[in-house]
């Protein structure tokens, strides 16, 4: 029988390797804010911080703190009467880089704008701090049936795809912006060189009247593209041909980030805003509740067999890892092998007297290490594991049904596509298998 693999995303949560601050003039507001963007631990999520109020008051990028009082022309979220407006474009540039897991300390109610109203320079902030792997998987939000979202001819759906891509349409009255459409698939290589750089825009019309209602205090010609009726008012050209659909890509992706996971998919936006992108983004989360209710997905700190899965190509009688408890990127992992009465192995090895084949002792901590191997490269999935040789391999103890392995594989060298690993196999704390294995990497 063949089997056939559905294509998968893997990949490892991530945070920042070091803080940086993030300084600038609230769009809105017009007052001087600052902003610390720190590292935080796997599971966090982005989580913003008001550290100008006693106690500070933490609020997360998720759907369930978006203000539906403040739904405007900007994202905003409120928990306990305290909000954050204009939160999109720090959220679009975090998702584009794929930063999962972050905290924000923030001192006024709105974050600063990018200087040139794109989010170029925040992207290189984040770049110049460095973003690294934490050892657990992402729970994506993957979706298998068509999710739609239709009000006052605005059309928001969300289709399966293997990957990320939005397609975007806008259409204004304005002949110097007119109808646009552009779509992508998305990942930080394309989000900086074709999203990031599109600025923020609006009608002169809309300027005066944003202004009459107290907003855009800290807006400008230099930190936002404006249209009137004769055209572009800054100087210079714009970025792209179709800058402003490239925007609205921008604002869908900080957006859809508070759906409370990377989607996997395809999203359609026809006409659509952040008053229409707010309710999907909650039509979202709620289906991945929905999946994380119903469905076995990675585990909070592990790799579960469902990931494993998706990353080892091996199958029934032949994939010897249960669980991937520890992953310390590029450096060490520990895997579980549960041994049960009913491995196959044990009709033949022997009858009447079950223990576990000292060869597939060996296969299950290559399996283990090929893990670790193949978290330091991206899309883990398209990738196969050959091992290369096995060095010094002692067995101390027998293996029967009942016992637990505990595989700890540490990485020795690792270069390009080669590695050298040294793995201990325990049973309830004793040493019972010991090898030093070498291995490469090579395309499926």
């Amino acid at each position: 029988m063949l089997w056939r693999k559905e294509r998968v995303v893997v990949r490892q949560q991530r945070t920042i390797k070091n803080q940086f601050i993030f300084e600038g003039i609230g769009i809105h507001t017009g007052v001087k804010v600052r902003t610390v963007f720190k590292p935080a631990p796997a599971g966090t999520g982005i989580v913003f911080r008001r550290v100008d109020l006693d106690p500070v008051v933490e609020i997360p990028a998720k759907a369930e703190y978006i203000d539906p009082g403040e739904v405007k022309r900007n994202t905003t979220l409120a928990r306990d009467g305290v909000q954050i407006h204009t939160v999109e474009h720090i959220l679009a540039a975090v998702s584009g880089m794929q930063v999962d897991n972050l905290v924000i300390d923030i001192d006024a109610d709105e974050p600063p704008e990018p200087a040139d109203g794109s989010v170029l320079e925040l992207v290189e902030s984040i770049k110049a701090a460095g973003v690294e792997n934490q050892g657990v998987p992402v729970k994506y939000l993957k979706i298998t049936t068509p999710l739609s979202y239709y009000k006052n001819n605005v059309e928001l759906l969300a289709l399966p795809y293997d990957g990320f891509r939005v397609s975007y349409t806008i259409e204004y009255e304005s002949e110097f912006i007119g109808t646009q459409y552009i779509s992508l698939d998305i990942d930080p290589s394309t989000f900086v060189s074709e999203i990031a750089p599109s600025r923020t825009f609006a009608l002169m019309s809309d300027v005066e009247m944003l202004r009459k209602e107290g907003l855009i205090k800290g807006g400008s010609l230099e930190n936002a593209v404006v249209v009137d009726e004769n055209g572009i008012m800054n100087e210079g050209p714009l970025r792209f041909p179709d800058e402003f659909v490239r925007h609205k890509i921008l604002d869908i992706i900080g957006d859809l980030t508070l759906a409370g996971a990377p989607i996997e998919g395809h999203i359609i936006a026809i006409r659509s805003g952040h008053n229409y992108n707010l309710p999907f983004a909650k039509l979202l989360a709620e289906d991945l509740k929905n999946k994380l209710r119903s469905v076995s997905g990675p585990g909070d700190g592990y790799w579960d067999i469902s990931t494993i899965m998706d990353i080892m190509p091996h199958r029934y009688p032949f994939l010897l890892v249960d669980r991937i408890i520890e992953l310390e990127d590029s450096k060490r992992v520990v895997g579980i092998k549960n041994v049960t009465i009913n491995e196959p192995f044990f009709t033949g090895h022997f009858p009447g007297n079950p223990i576990m084949p000292a060869v597939l002792i060996i296969e299950a901590m290559a399996q283990v290490g090929g893990i670790l191997l193949l978290s330091s490269v991206e899309n883990p999935e398209n990738f196969f594991v050959y091992f290369m040789t096995i060095d010094k391999a002692k067995f101390r103890k027998p293996v029967i049904p009942g016992d637990q392995l505990r595989f700890e594989v540490e990485m020795l060298i690792l270069k390009k596509k080669f590695c050298k690993l040294r793995g201990k196999v325990y049973v309830d704390g004793s040493v019972v298998a010991e090898a030093y294995l070498s291995s490469t990497i090579i395309k499926r």
